[in-house]
């Protein structure tokens, strides 16, 4: 068969910059600045030279480690509760076992986590191919609240309590005003929970030191309302469409973070801006969904609508749905606590 680009033709290639372009990354002339800074991958591979082209439907693009999604593409998204040991990479390098590995859903093609959780922690990670998605909700402007379990060695006191409350100081500036709940403390270890609403690297660990405890263990119980007690390590889901609905709301204020009872619980964030009458106090909660530890289940979804300002109020996902009205389901269907 002829090569099609013998002839002039570009055999389904496109500019590198008018492919970032296309996907609201940025201008073409500031696509340009990101290509020649080095900020763009194609294939785990820097490309610098301005004028390449790339192959979307054969070759992988990157933007600041995140994936761009070829058009046509379904979007998908999963939580996976993260094993001690398994790394957040996307590199085909790595020898350890990444978080994607563990999703084993055929079609879930080139997906990637939202944010990271360290090798040594555990607990709920997102993963997707939605480029819009994952900077929405990781993007500390968002404010998209994330609760860890924490151990500690040796007993914390008030004062360090309240500064980690207040915030500490790291090397990228102030952290940001932190909920924390105690539940045991012993003279040679404390249990505590601490929610935050940023993303900085291996940020908790980095606050308890600040204050002179050494982490022991660390697992992250919840993203926004999203938790999963029944999932175990290293099994996964498919979110449901209103579970990502909820997200995307929470994001954009229009949705409240109801504090959960119990173990691993806090939130407490509240919309910045009014919801329309009746929808406080409404929201629907999300519903657990068929776990996996290896099947082949996995789902797709079409791109969230816009904000509708109901507090994360969702029609229940289809059972064993791939569509738009099946939602993110596949399998057994039952009711979530959502953090009632």
């Amino acid at each position: 068969m002829a090569d099609p680009t013998a002839f002039g033709g570009d055999g389904g290639l496109v500019r590198l910059n008018k492919y970032l372009a296309d996907h609201g990354v940025a201008s073409r002339r500031k696509c340009d600045e990101l290509i020649v800074a080095g900020k763009v991958t194609v294939d785990g591979n820097p490309c610098v030279e301005l004028g390449t082209k790339v192959d979307p439907a054969r070759q992988t693009v990157e933007v600041d480690g995140v994936v761009l999604r070829p058009e046509g593409e379904r979007l998908r998204y999963y939580l996976l509760n993260k094993p001690k040991g398994v790394v957040c990479t996307n590199d085909r390098r790595e020898a350890r076992t990444r978080a994607i590995d563990l999703i084993t859903d055929p079609q879930a093609g080139r997906i990637y986590t939202v944010g990271r959780l360290d090798e040594d922690s555990t607990g709920l990670i997102l993963l997707t191919n939605d480029g819009e998605f994952t900077n929405l909700i990781a993007h500390p402007r968002n404010e998209v609240p994330k609760t860890y379990l924490v151990k500690v060695r040796g007993k914390i006191d008030g004062e360090a309590l309240e500064r980690i409350r207040g915030g500490v100081h790291l090397a990228e500036g102030r952290t940001g005003a932190a909920r924390v709940r105690m539940y045991k403390r012993t003279s040679t270890f404390s249990t505590l929970s601490i929610t935050l609403h940023e993303g900085k690297n291996r940020e908790v660990r980095r606050i308890f030191a600040r204050v002179g405890f050494n982490v022991l263990a660390l697992r992250r119980t919840r993203i926004a309302n999203l938790s999963d007690r029944r999932l175990k390590e290293g099994q996964w889901r498919p979110l449901l469409r209103a579970e990502v609905q909820e997200l995307v709301d929470v994001a954009h204020g229009v949705a409240t973070v109801h504090e959960e009872r119990g173990r691993g619980g806090a939130g407490g964030r509240k919309p910045r801006r009014p919801a329309p009458r009746g929808a406080r106090g409404r929201a629907g909660a999300p519903r657990r969904d068929a776990r996996h530890d290896g099947g082949s289940g996995g789902a797709g979804s079409r791109r969230p609508p816009s904000p509708r300002g109901k507090g994360g109020q969702g029609r229940r996902g289809g059972q064993g749905g791939t569509g738009a009205k099946g939602g993110a389901s596949h399998g057994r269907r039952s009711r979530g606590r959502g953090g009632r």
